[in-house]
């Protein structure tokens, strides 16, 4: 049983007495207790691996800020991995794959993983379940079946994705065969997270933003609505609340509204209470601080924290606002700062919670 539901209440749009709040990526280099496991593990990969690593690592920023909800260390990668597409995290550059899928080839010969392959990440599940023992909810998550695809087709982060932009337009059956194998093994993916305990689910979607109007909808959304419709919907008798994360997505806000989520995350392009009027409260929203904000001095964060709580105004009984960054917490980020503003979220939202 949860001790503190209001995370979950926002997301089902149920009264809640104050806006709850966790950041994207909170579980973070940011943490000098995270560096001090990431020394010892050696590399990101074991710590990724490792259920006991992730298990404290994505308990850390509970034991210093009174969060609402913890989300699993682990990484978006970790599917293409169990596919066999060997992933490696280069330090200063980011993580690469050594068998990307450049060829016709391998995409003919891509297949979903062995779940099994991935029990690393549903025994940190566990353990981090057993751990919080219902002090909050535990977020799972994966990478959209377009955004793992950038990672699988480019082999690495990129900045124009040319490569898979390249398929896109000029072999879009190739590009479709990856996103249907993705699909399939997002979904049971998430499923057995929720399996091993996981109380809401996060799809991150980071990539869709560099897709045109058309593409977004024919190679992102239609296959994200098909994850939403397909995992599942309760768990020992609970409502297993979905986000869908867009950065840049703002565009499509109302077609993601209605593709079967229950929660938006919004990035700070996009003005709280203009989102709530575009989805007219359909859906929660999540967000919407941008990560650089807290680079600034107490007076300016604490600032733009009320703003956005103004922005999105009074929270009724069909309407709900969940306090995020609009992307991760920078890791360079002052740790000090983030108990003070998780502290001041909570106390000046109260005046809009009726």
């Amino acid at each position: 049983m949860l001790r503190n539901e209001v995370f979950i209440n926002a997301l089902l749009r149920k009264p809640v007495s104050y806006t709850p709040v966790w950041f994207m990526r909170q579980a973070g280099r940011y943490l000098p207790e995270y560096r001090k496991i990431r020394a010892k593990a050696g590399s990101f990969m074991n710590l990724v691996t490792n259920p006991y690593y992730a298990c404290e690592i994505t308990l850390q920023p509970l034991e210093r800020y009174p969060l609402d909800a913890a989300i699993l260390f682990s990484d978006i990668l970790t599917v293409p991995h169990a596919m066999g597409l060997g992933l490696n995290f280069i330090e200063g550059k980011g993580p690469e794959f050594s068998f990307p899928l450049n060829t016709e080839i391998s995409i003919s010969k891509l297949q979903v993983p062995n779940i099994e392959e991935l029990n690393y990440v549903f025994d940190a599940v566990k353990l981090v379940i057993k751990e919080l023992d219902g002090k909050v909810p535990l977020i799972g998550f994966s990478g959209s079946p377009w955004t793992l695809a950038c990672y699988m087709v480019e082999g690495k982060s990129n900045t124009d994705y040319k490569t898979i932009k390249t398929m896109l337009y000029s072999r879009p059956d190739l590009l479709n065969r990856i996103l249907e194998i993705n699909t399939e093994s997002v979904i049971n993916y998430l499923n057995a997270q929720i399996d091993a305990g996981v109380q809401a689910i996060m799809l991150f979607d980071s990539w869709g933003g560099i897709l045109s109007d058309d593409a977004f909808k024919r190679f992102s959304l239609i296959y994200n609505q098909k994850i939403f419709n397909s995992i599942k919907q309760r768990h020992d008798g609970k409502k297993i609340p979905i986000i869908h994360f867009t950065k840049g997505g703002s565009i499509w806000i109302k077609d993601i509204a209605d593709s079967g989520c229950d929660a938006i995350s919004v990035d700070w392009t996009l003005n709280l209470n203009s989102a709530r009027k575009i989805v007219n409260d359909s859906v929660a929203l999540q967000g919407n601080m941008d990560p650089m904000v807290l680079f600034g001095d107490y007076d300016s964060i604490f600032k733009e924290a009320r703003r956005i709580i103004d922005s999105f105004g009074m929270v009724g009984d069909s309407s709900a606002h969940i306090f995020n960054l609009g992307h991760g917490i920078n890791k360079d980020t002052p740790f000090e700062l983030v108990l003070d503003l998780v502290n001041e979220i909570h106390d000046y939202s109260r005046k809009y919670h009726v």
